[in-house]
């Protein structure tokens, strides 16, 4: 039976609006800074007079001051374009659940809800939002749009991945491919936001870096929320005794009592983990916890509260 999104789950942040920390190319009215100029909102500069050009912002009071004439120049808000990116290789499926919901959530369910609480804050905005997901490849990128056809046609494909038998698959991540592709397709100057628990083929663990990297030099900003059960991917919490672990992606199994290898399991994940974190740092990423088990509203409420202070 297919899944179906709750609805009433997707409005509980109130006021709150996901504002833009750079400015964007909009083509509408809206909530953000555009790199253009206009004479509608925001007092931003003078510039000198121009002989010929309308006397209608020429600034009167500063004339009688100076004896000079200066324009009065405004800051134009603008709507963003919002490019939503989520991962949903078969690690995304974790903790499998034979039917997840939303107080007891894969980490796919959770990113979905996120996700789709976003576009529906974003719709409200007048924002336009796309959406892409990957796996092994790039296997849906839509463009941005603010319509309602558009708006409904995103929840289906983000209802059509909401299905426990996708986790039985072994669908590996290649998120480094994914995000240099996402990076040429979306439209510049648009707002990235990335659900994924970055858990990439380790041999390749490097090249993520310069895929975050491409999307900031091709004029994004992004957000990347690092999806995960912290109790037991991070630390391991489980009973002293034997279990049977299986690499969702692989299908390779292994054999072990987790107490054998928690610190040093502890250790390695704290260290990737850290690198992450510093990286996007570097390249001014927004990086975003984003436990399952503390619930997507707390999350994005919590996220959603720090920007505004910000911006």
């Amino acid at each position: 039976m297919p899944y179906s999104i709750e609805q009433d789950k997707l409005s509980r942040f109130g006021s709150l609006e996901f504002l833009a920390g750079q400015v964007v190319e909009g083509f509408i009215t809206g909530l953000h800074k555009s790199p253009f100029h206009g004479f509608s909102v925001e007092f931003a500069e003078h510039r000198l007079y121009n002989s010929g050009e309308s006397i209608q912002h020429i600034d009167w009071k500063l004339y009688g001051r100076t004896e000079k004439m200066f324009v009065k120049r405004f800051e134009e808000e603008t709507n963003l374009r919002c490019q939503i990116v989520i991962d949903h290789s078969s690690s995304m499926y974790f903790p499998y659940r034979d039917k997840p919901s939303i107080d007891n959530p894969d980490k796919l369910l959770f990113s979905v809800y996120a996700a789709a609480s976003l576009m529906n804050l974003m719709r409200r905005q007048r924002d336009a939002v796309g959406l892409s997901l990957f796996a092994e490849n790039l296997d849906l990128h839509t463009s941005a749009k603010s319509s309602r056809v558009h708006h409904q046609y995103l929840l289906q494909q983000l209802e059509a991945k909401i299905d426990p038998e996708k986790g039985k698959q072994a669908r590996k991540t290649a998120a480094a491919d994914a995000l240099h592709k996402v990076a040429d397709l979306t439209h510049q100057r648009s707002l990235v936001i990335i659900f994924s628990d970055m858990m990439d083929d380790p041999s390749r663990a490097d090249e993520m870096f310069p895929a975050l990297q491409h999307l900031r030099y091709n004029k994004h900003e992004v957000v990347v929320y690092h999806v995960v059960d912290r109790k037991i991917e991070e630390d391991l919490d489980l009973e002293n005794r034997p279990y049977r672990f299986v690499d969702m992606e692989t299908k390779e199994t292994i054999r072990l009592n987790p107490l054998q290898i928690r610190e040093a399991y502890r250790d390695a994940v704290a260290k990737r983990k850290s690198e992450l974190k510093l990286r996007c740092g570097q390249y001014r990423i927004d990086y975003v916890e984003a436990d399952i088990n503390k619930g997507y509203d707390q999350i994005l409420t919590q996220h959603l509260i720090k920007r505004n202070r910000l911006f």
